[in-house]
């Protein structure tokens, strides 16, 4: 950093944006911020050189800098209003970033200094946005429990506050996290509070699609793929206006990381809605989906669904499979579409082999694996789940190789008949005790 300042005025600010380089910007916003003038107009123009020098910092990746802007701008937030200081340091530095890939763990530990830091100025305010976005940090993380804890704790905290936005957010973060640990129940409960607490205020486009997107995923997990269908369509239609810049919202306008994350978004809801498609056995409308809504998306998440709807159509295990070797990042990486594709899998698994063994007695094991053209020791396995959930009766001699399928049962019907008549007799003896008591009074 420069010995020099330069004066808070407009004109320094016109001359850092003007700078032929990023650093060179860089060094002419920290000289705006040393210069020691405690005026109105200087703290004003400080303030805008620091949102400025977080932007720069962020685009040329300099996590460690943005870091220690914070402890660098101590004093100066002494001299501002307790809510301008929120606003700095949680949409300036921890935003910024947040922009930078691979800073998960610098964005925990920074995270932590500033909640350690905001307890000791009882700066309440805020301390909860810090905490928050560190829960959902740690949740990117893995680390449940730790982020459970936090969250647990702050809620009862925000909800005796009445911040209807924060609370949705938390909410959010909360039914996420539940998700993320297969607590379903949890999981919907927390996403309804943050839906109440959405529908008392005005909630910005990229949250009302978070929303949409995790009720989507939800509605999913409950086979309900039609109704998530639609929530991903909303979620799709909010993101993709975002990262189009056809929404009201500028910010993704100004920011192309910003941009980045809407369009990333906007293709997992797209991917979402085709994976719908496919699960309620309309694969045939993937195709069109992607020409009309997906042109601006092509990529390998596309494709992958677009090769798992055409697999799905032909009723090809061979092509799923390949589908699964060639997208193994955007099928098999996805835990959303890959708990979704194995419950497929194995329903079409188990039609292809029933097509298969339905017109045979006896046949051997590694003869169907030919038919269905997968490995003998799969198809296996897979024939004896079915017979352990009584999908077909039968059995696998495994010395001779051999599948054995019995007859089906004949079912007398002498027994069904026999209880009607036993259930009609108690009726009529239950009939003649209550009038027989009636002559009895």
């Amino acid at each position: 950093m420069s010995s020099s300042y330069l004066p808070a005025t407009a004109d320094s600010l016109a001359q850092a944006s003007e700078a032929k380089t990023p650093s060179e910007a860089i060094s002419i916003l920290y000289r705006i911020l040393e210069n020691p003038s405690s005026s109105s107009e200087a703290l004003r123009i400080k303030e805008q050189a620091i949102f400025n020098l977080c932007d720069l910092l962020s685009q040329e990746n300099r996590a460690e800098d943005l870091k220690n802007l914070l402890s660098q701008l101590r004093s100066f937030f002494s001299l501002i209003p307790k809510a301008k200081t929120a606003k700095i340091v949680n949409k300036g530095i921890v935003d910024a970033m947040a922009k930078i890939p691979g800073t998960s763990d610098l964005q925990i530990t920074f995270c932590k200094e500033i909640v350690q830091w905001t307890h000791a100025e009882k700066r309440t305010f805020l301390r909860q946005r810090i905490e928050s976005k560190l829960a959902a940090l740690l949740m990117e993380n893995k680390e449940y429990s730790e982020a459970l804890t936090l969250l647990s704790g702050l809620i009862k905290e925000v909800r005796r506050l009445d911040d209807k936005l924060l609370l949705l957010e938390i909410d959010l973060t909360e039914s996420k996290l539940h998700y993320s640990l297969r607590n379903l129940p949890k999981a919907k409960a927390a996403l309804t509070a943050a839906r109440t607490a959405a529908n008392a205020i005005y909630v910005p486009p990229d949250q009302q699609g978070d929303i949409d997107l995790q009720s989507g995923i939800l509605h999913a997990e409950e086979r309900d793929y039609k109704t998530a269908y639609s929530y991903f369509y909303e979620a799709f239609e909010a993101f993709n206006a975002l990262a189009t810049n056809d929404s009201k919202d500028a910010s993704s306008k100004k920011d192309p990381k910003a941009k980045a994350k809407y369009v990333a978004k906007a293709i997992y809801s797209l991917k979402y809605m085709l994976l719908c498609k496919v699960m309620v056995n309309q694969a045939d409308d993937v195709a069109g989906i992607i020409s009309s809504r997906g042109l601006n998306y092509q990529g390998p998440e596309l494709d992958a669904m677009k090769a798992v709807a055409d697999a799905h159509s032909k009723r090809s295990l061979q092509l799923f499979e390949i589908a699964l070797q060639n997208f193994k990042a955007q099928l098999d990486e996805d835990p959303i579409v890959h708990r979704h594709l194995s419950s497929l899998y194995d329903t079409l698994m188990e039609q292809n082999l029933w097509k298969l063994i339905e017109p045979f007695s006896r046949v051997e094991i590694a003869h169907i694996a030919e038919l269905i053209e997968l490995p003998a020791d799969h198809v296996e396995k897979k024939l004896s789940q079915m017979i352990l959930d009584k999908k077909f009766a039968g059995t696998l001699d495994q010395g001779a190789g051999c599948l054995v399928i019995f007859e089906d049962p004949k079912q007398d019907a002498i027994y069904p008949a026999s209880l009607d008549t036993v259930s009609n007799m108690g009726k009529v003896v239950d009939s003649l005790f209550v009038r027989s008591s009636k002559i009895m009074a």
